[in-house]
């Protein structure tokens, strides 16, 4: 068996789902390190014929294909794909991305094999990501938020990652559950994160591992649903993994950020805020250790909100 398989989830995207196919199965390494390509299509409305057509005429790489009858969302249907999957490594990615390296699956071993700064076994690897065609460096992607000190780092220990651009290990993301499905949109890769750092692992980034991203460096127009999904879910995170006191700035501070980036939606900012007080009633706490937080000290993660 070869040491890792990649996990696309699509939806509505043909275009963009084929060339990443056809990027996968170009890589100079992909015969060498990958086993199979599992593609998840996310009750897609849109025409995916010419994807199909390519899955059944190119014999060098496996494809799994999967189409589901309902749009389980980015964290369910991972976990679905995760099902047909059976190597060390699990890569993860969007379906508007590409690899740059043609070396990068060899990469991704490596990075698992460099012992981590803070003395850790790593379980994930976060990539570097930029933004296609024009190489930007993508802010948000980068997996902490002191950016002007780690923006141009070329490898460190840190506490988050790129959702849709990172390996992790396979048996060590089943041991942690899977992912967690009650978060539809955003915020999950956080929930991961403090279960993995609890069981003892490290994140890292690596900046020699390169996904393309195919979002428009102005960004996407973000729904005031997924502000409140990120409002509500960061909220939920914070309550089970960290202490109290983050909960309450975390609720506070994301509540302007939410009117912020909605243009003082009041009614949905309302809405928001009856769910997120019903968090300690309705939600277990499982806080996470004094080693784990020692660790997020000395990676500087943010944790006020």
């Amino acid at each position: 068996m070869k040491p890792i398989e990649i996990i696309v989830i699509t939806y509505n995207r043909p275009e963009d789902t084929l060339e990443l196919l056809e990027n996968l199965c170009s890589l100079e390494d992909a015969v060498t390190y990958l086993e199979k390509i599992i593609l998840l299509n996310n009750a897609s409305t849109s025409d995916y014929s010419r994807v199909e057509n390519f899955i059944k005429n190119q014999s060098s790489i496996p494809i799994h294909y999967i189409q589901s009858n309902k749009n389980l969302g980015v964290t369910a249907g991972r976990n679905h794909a995760l099902q047909f999957s059976q190597t060390p490594i699990i890569v993860f990615l969007d379906d508007d991305a590409l690899l740059e390296d043609n070396n990068t699956l060899k990469n991704i071993l490596h990075a698992f094999e460099k012992k981590s700064p803070q003395n850790r076994e790593t379980g994930l690897v976060s990539f570097r990501v930029l933004y296609y065609p024009s190489l930007v460096p993508q802010i948000n992607a980068l997996p902490h938020k002191k950016v002007d000190k780690y923006l141009h780092q070329d490898f460190f220990a840190t506490y988050y990652f790129a959702g849709g651009a990172h390996a992790i290990k396979r048996d060590l993301l089943l041991q942690l559950g899977g992912l967690p499905e009650d978060f539809f949109y955003g915020m999950e890769e956080y929930d991961i994160s403090y279960r993995l750092l609890e069981a003892g692992y490290g994140i890292v980034y690596d900046a020699s591992i390169t996904m393309l991203h195919k979002e428009s460096p102005l960004g996407r127009t973000t729904k005031k649903e997924k502000w409140q999904m990120m409002w509500l879910n960061k909220c939920r995170v914070a309550w089970r993994y960290l202490p109290k006191k983050y909960f309450y700035s975390t609720a506070i501070l994301w509540s302007f950020k939410y009117l912020s980036a909605t243009k003082m939606d009041i009614k949905g900012w309302w809405h928001s805020w009856i769910k997120i007080l019903s968090i300690p009633t309705n939600e277990n706490r499982f806080p996470i250790s004094t080693d784990s937080l020692k660790y997020l000290e000395k990676v500087e993660a943010r944790l006020w909100y």
